[in-house]
């Protein structure tokens, strides 16, 4: 087997540290380290003490699965032990990651899912990996499907809804601006069928987010998120102040991915031009920088990121 590639050279280590998609999980972080010199038994046990707690559990597939050998690492996992669910779905998402880089065939990592789920039928994650290969340019009815699986199993499951919110973001973006645009209806949707304490009540934010990044892919809102009319309107103030609101009275500290809502808020809160709030949104952020929403629209995440923070916080 090859060995992994060579790390980061010292000028980007500073960004790769930062955008690491592992976020604040430092169980995740040591076993994503572990996998990646071909020691499967962290990625083992991590899996097995996460349970069916499902978000937490997608979100650790998913980054383990990030891992270059991952799907070798897991067939070797699998060899060892072949009855092992949590080995199927990690060959799942690593095939999966692999065919969304072009170096897999999207039906053997469809079939690795489909396999991944009949070992665990109550698990969502191989949904979430067959709705993740389907994402960009599945038929609406077949993401519809995978969709429903994965609520079904898991209804406020919150890495299915971002991708959901990222499809839809996109219809008719040639199109224009829309204030009834249904990225909108499902955001809102989502939110309000959700519990009060769901992290869910940030995603019409994200909504906002990605119709922007739509919109100025398409050329209808100016490259510069700040610069753009999109974020002053009477909806984005609308959704703006209930997610923040929300954020003040329910911050959800141990939620696997609450960084990656805390990113698009305080996006969002920069682009308003509201610098207090943006403020304590850093605070909380840290280091912990996400490419969505800083990456939009084809920018480098990382220091458009720094950028923000020092001009709301005085430094880099």
């Amino acid at each position: 087997m090859s060995p992994p590639p060579p790390s980061l050279g010292r000028g980007r280590k500073g960004a790769a540290q930062a955008l690491d998609a592992a976020l604040d999980d430092d169980e995740l972080v040591a076993a994503k380290a572990s996998l990646a010199q071909g020691r499967w038994q962290a990625a083992r046990s991590l899996l097995a003490h996460t349970g069916d707690d499902w978000d937490r559990r997608g979100h650790r597939v998913t980054v383990l699965a990030l891992e270059p050998y991952s799907s070798a690492w897991a067939r070797d996992w699998m060899f060892t032990e072949p009855g092992c669910a949590d080995a199927a779905v990690l060959l799942a998402m690593s095939l999966v990651q692999r065919a969304l880089r072009g170096k897999e065939r999207p039906d053997r990592a469809r079939e690795a899912c489909r396999a991944a789920a009949a070992r665990l039928p109550a698990d969502p994650t191989p949904w979430l990996g067959m709705l993740m290969l389907e994402r960009a340019s599945g038929a609406d009815d077949e993401v519809g499907r995978l969709f429903g699986e994965i609520r079904g199993r898991y209804a406020d499951h919150h890495h299915a809804h971002h991708l959901m919110v990222a499809r839809l973001a996109e219809r008719h973006a040639d199109a224009g601006p829309d204030p009834l645009h249904e990225v909108y209806d499902f955001a809102d949707w989502a939110a309000a069928q959700a519990p009060a304490d769901s992290p869910l009540a940030v995603l019409p934010v994200v909504a906002h987010a990605e119709r922007y990044r739509a919109l100025a892919t398409a050329g209808h809102e100016p490259a510069d998120p700040a610069a753009s009319r999109h974020w002053s309107g009477h909806r984005a103030r609308q959704v703006l102040k209930a997610a923040f609101d929300w954020w003040l009275e329910w911050e959800h500290e141990g939620h696997p991915r609450r960084l990656i809502d805390l990113n698009y808020l305080a996006h969002a809160k920069v682009c308003e031009g509201s610098g207090a709030e943006a403020a304590a949104l850093f605070h909380r952020i840290g280091e912990h920088a996400t490419p969505a929403p800083w990456s939009y629209p084809g920018r480098d995440p990382y220091p458009a990121f720094r950028a923000a923070r020092a001009a709301v916080l005085g430094r880099g």
